[in-house]
């Protein structure tokens, strides 16, 4: 078995080359990553100060065969008003506790925002229910 040495030149001037330009790269394509990663911060960021379009956004509510609409007023961080819409006088006779029940309602989503942890009374359960799940249906269509 013979084997030939084999010598290979390699000239200075290439190897700096060669050097200098995989730096480059290397630089380039963490410039490239970091150019990708600040673009989806300003997003993040501008949902976070804005939670809801503003407007007034509603949902249907169902009682006894009647049909009225419970309207939730927006801007862009707060929710400004919650009110019952088209309400007929039978709904408001066989459900006397409906009106105290979305003041209780209104004014804890108000102070928070959404209807996470929002505390009722057991005697209004049900009907506290019912509306917390019409806000809480207002309140997807407004946000973003």
């Amino acid at each position: 078995m013979s084997s030939a040495t084999k010598i290979v030149v390699v000239k200075l001037k290439e190897l700096v080359i060669t050097g200098v330009l995989a730096l480059l790269a290397v630089i380039l394509l963490v410039l490239f990553i970091i150019h990708i990663s600040s673009k989806a911060s300003p997003k993040d960021d501008e949902l976070a100060e804005s939670t809801f379009n503003p407007g007034v956004y509603t949902a249907s509510i169902i009682l006894s065969g009647n049909t009225m609409d419970l309207e939730v007023t927006v801007d862009s961080n707060t929710v400004k008003s919650i009110r019952l819409v088209n309400t007929a006088e039978a709904v408001e006779t066989m459900y006397p506790l409906l009106s105290s029940s979305l003041k209780e309602i209104e004014s804890q989503v108000k102070e928070s925002g959404t209807t996470d942890g929002i505390t009722y009374s057991s005697d209004t359960k049900y009907t506290s229910l019912v509306l917390i799940n019409a806000v809480e249906a207002a309140l997807d269509k407004a946000r973003r």
